[in-house]
């Protein structure tokens, strides 16, 4: 595999000539670097004027390699050749290294290139790369490139140091201006001339005319491909140019948006191309050189490739990031992002998004100040969010456009942090407050919407969470935790904070100012944030109505069922082992029905019913007879198996609770035994102990019910780990990837939760 660096634009604040007269210094021998033994010229070429000069040297190093590598190669040094050429007049110098030693085995290639700075003569830029391919080298081929990519590294930063401590040098002796380059008018030839016979006088006057304008303008050394250096080190960026200041202080690039939105790209050879180094430091953040690298290379190949748009320069480090560096890697997840900005018109989406009133009342968040490092903080109280409200009321696609929305806002905060505080803050903090968070926020569209959103930040917004801070988590929380963590990129779980003892504030005050800490945390300061809650029924859409855009969780999670008299509708649900957790949620949306839950240690096969409606005349009336028998003689039949016997292999888990046209129903059970879990929806029974004196045939809609339920079993192996470890972090904010929490262990202690209805047994059920 082939290895690259390629330099961001490095500015010397001297001249050029001072800048070459350094350099020159720094030849035949320089003590400080260790690893250049000597150099000796091999050929030199002058031209008659004294305006180009081409050396060729050949240079020692006494690489730092592990004395096996040596031994097997034979070699205690390794020999290079360096073409250093000089054009006074362009006032340029491009040096080009290719290694002699092991040439057949291994091809190293370095380009550098000193340059003029296109808007400040007195300042000279400076721009490497440099290419590694290590085909065979006695088995040792990994050692090898590794061995160079570090020892290069390492020689990188020195190059500017040592520059710069001659060019102090010549500064303390004296030398502190060195003429440009000028032409004799003995070695001017006729072709020089400033005028050209073979122009007329209205093409001189036109030139004249050009030639004026532009020399009221910033200078700019692109001026035409024959007097320019190669287009891959031709110019800086015009961030550069506009940092480039005689104040020497850099200004960040206005290339992106304030909110974080995508910019319009320009091509390779657009002055606007290139990164600085002390832009880069300033406003990106401390890079190593191979960092530096690699964000100069994704930059700069897209630019080739991609004729669009592309993110600024600090959400493409994100990228980076994201992708532990790897150019090709981040390359394919940008073009993944812009692909889904324009198919999905992003941009538009966000900017034309107006917040429905339910959102603005019961969305639970809100930005809030900013933690101890600058960053700016969201608050989210979690434990009052509705889910299950907000997505029967505005849908998925409008909370993935308040997510989007938040995203962007905090893309324009630390883009606003980092101009405000004078350093980088490329992420921001989310505090999330869990009191109130019970089963019922295991509501399985819910998770399946979270998980969604979670998949798109996660592709299109990386890197943007500096810490998440969880504060008062209940018992409960792990469970989710281990639903949902699998979904979430490794680097982002290590940012997770989890706090559930009793010394919230102080813990908090680790991260947050005092002065900030949220009013309800038992704070000082005051947090705009929405207590959320319980949205109300009245603005639910209808169940049939969701989910028309075919992005909706809910209509791909529920299923439709009927309740008849005597046809109860039945679910058998198989637990193995103790600990598992059965949740279900259900509407009705038409009459009334009961609900209630069994237990039975035999297996059962689910049987589909039929409706009444497709039963023929004999089977209604024998349906018909048969409900009111039921009804007379046992009130706990179960259709799945009527030799069930209550109280005898038959137990009551969830005792009976009726349910009206409207009504809505989250619960949850941890199953203390193994076995047979039967959920059942079952008419009304009648109030009066004695049987119907007539058989009722007519099988009307007042007696009939219809559902839209979804229920699931969550497996006790995914959580009892959970559970027991979070005892383990209770007094401080700790990582929830170091507390280990999804490694197995076997508590047989149930989940503690609150009750939002009475109802006796181990559930957790909300009645809305």
């Amino acid at each position: 595999m082939v290895q690259t660096y390629q330099s961001p634009v490095r500015i010397y604040k001297h001249p050029f000539e001072i800048v070459m007269a350094a350099y020159q210094k720094r030849f035949p021998t320089c003590p400080q670097i260790p690893i250049f033994v000597g150099s000796e010229i091999t050929s030199e070429y002058h031209s008659p004027d004294g305006a180009v000069e081409v050396l060729d040297r050949k240079c020692q190093l006494n690489v730092d390699a592990p004395y096996l590598v040596k031994k097997i190669a034979g070699v205690d040094y390794i020999y290079f050749n360096q073409k250093n050429s000089l054009d006074r007049r362009k006032r340029t110098l491009d040096i080009e290294a290719t290694n002699i030693s092991f040439a057949s085995r291994i091809a190293i290639l370095e380009k550098c290139n000193y340059y003029v700075h296109p808007e400040n003569k007195e300042w000279t830029c400076f721009e490497q790369s440099a290419s590694l391919d290590v085909k065979s080298f006695f088995g040792f081929e990994t050692t090898v490139e590794k061995l160079a990519v570090k020892q290069y590294a390492a020689n990188l930063a020195k190059g500017k140091e040592i520059l710069e401590f001659f060019i102090e040098d010549l500064l303390k002796s004296g030398t502190t201006y060195i003429p440009p380059f000028q032409d004799s008018d003995s070695t001017r030839s006729p072709g020089d001339s400033a005028i050209d016979v073979s122009k007329t006088d209205d093409d001189q006057h036109s030139e004249s005319q050009t030639e004026t304008e532009t020399q009221k303008e910033p200078v700019d050394r692109r001026l035409s491909t024959s007097h320019a250096p190669t287009a891959s080190y031709s110019t800086v960026s015009q961030i550069t140019r506009r940092q480039s200041t005689t104040s020497g202080t850099p200004k960040p690039s206005t290339s992106g948006a304030a909110n974080g939105n995508l910019i319009h790209a320009t091509s390779f050879d657009d002055p606007e191309s290139k990164l600085e180094a002390e832009y880069i430091r300033r406003f990106l953040g401390q890079l190593n050189p191979l960092e530096e690298s690699r964000l100069c290379e994704l930059k700069y190949g897209l630019q080739t490739a991609h004729k669009g748009k592309l993110p600024n320069d600090a959400h493409l480090l994100r990228f980076l990031r994201a992708r532990d560096f790897d150019v090709s890697k981040a390359r394919d997840m940008v073009i993944n992002s812009l692909l889904w900005r324009k198919q999905h018109n992003v941009d538009k989406l966000i900017h034309d998004f107006q917040q429905p009133p339910v959102l603005l009342q019961f969305f639970p968040g809100a930005w809030h100040h900013h933690d101890k490092l600058g960053r700016p903080l969201f608050v989210l109280r979690l434990g009052n969010l509705d889910v299950k409200g907000l997505l029967r009321t505005v849908g998925l696609e409008a909370l993935v456009k308040l997510t989007l929305l938040i995203c962007e806002q905090g893309l324009a905060k630390t883009e606003e942090a980092t101009k405000s505080l004078g350093q980088p803050i490329s992420a921001w903090t989310m505090l999330v407050d869990l009191e109130g968070l019970s089963m019922r926020h295991l509501w399985r569209p819910g998770v399946q919407a979270l998980l969604r959103i979670i998949e798109i930040v996660e592709a299109n917004y990386p890197e943007t969470m500096g810490h998440v801070l969880i504060s008062r988590a209940p018992r409960v929380f792990p469970v989710m935790w281990t639903l949902i963590s699998q979904f979430i990129d490794e680097n982002t779980r290590k940012k997770f904070m989890i706090n559930s003892g009793e010394s919230i504030l102080n813990e908090l005050g680790k991260y947050i100012d005092k002065q900030y800490l949220p009013d309800f945390l038992g704070g000082q300061c005051y947090c705009v944030a929405p207590e959320g809650g319980h949205v109300p029924k009245e603005h639910y859409r209808p169940v049939e109505q969701m989910g028309m855009d075919g992005e909706d969780a809910l209509t791909s999670t529920y299923t439709a069922a009927y309740v008849h008299r005597g046809m109860p509708h039945e679910i058998a649900v198989e637990a193995p082992i103790v600990g598992s957790v059965l949740t279900w949620d259900f509407d009705v949306l038409k009459g009334e029905c009961e609900f209630l839950i069994y237990h039975t240690n035999k297996k059962l096969r689910q049987v589909t019913p039929q409706s009444p409606t497709s039963l023929n005349p004999v089977e209604r009336v024998t349906a018909a007879i048969g409900s009111v028998t039921t009804t007379s003689t046992n009130n706990f039949t179960v259709a799945l198996d009527p030799e069930l016997k209550l109280n005898q292999d038959l137990t009551i888990q969830e005792r009976p609770v009726l349910f009206c046209e409207g009504d809505s129903m989250q619960g949850s059970h941890y199953c203390h035994r193994p076995g047979t879990y039967i959920l059942q929806w079952r008419h009304p029974e009648p109030q009066t102990t004695q049987p119907s004196s007539a058989f009722d045939f007519s099988l009307s809609s007042s007696h009939k019910a219809k559902l839209m339920l979804y229920y699931e079993l969550l497996d006790a192996h995914g959580f009892h780990g959970s559970v027991a470890s979070l005892e383990s972090c209770r007094s401080s904010f700790s990582s929830l990837v170091n507390a280990g929490i999804t490694q197995p262990s076997v508590p047989n202690t149930p989940l503690s939760h609150k009750k939002d209805i009475s109802i006796p047994g181990p559930s957790s059920s909300k009645l809305r």
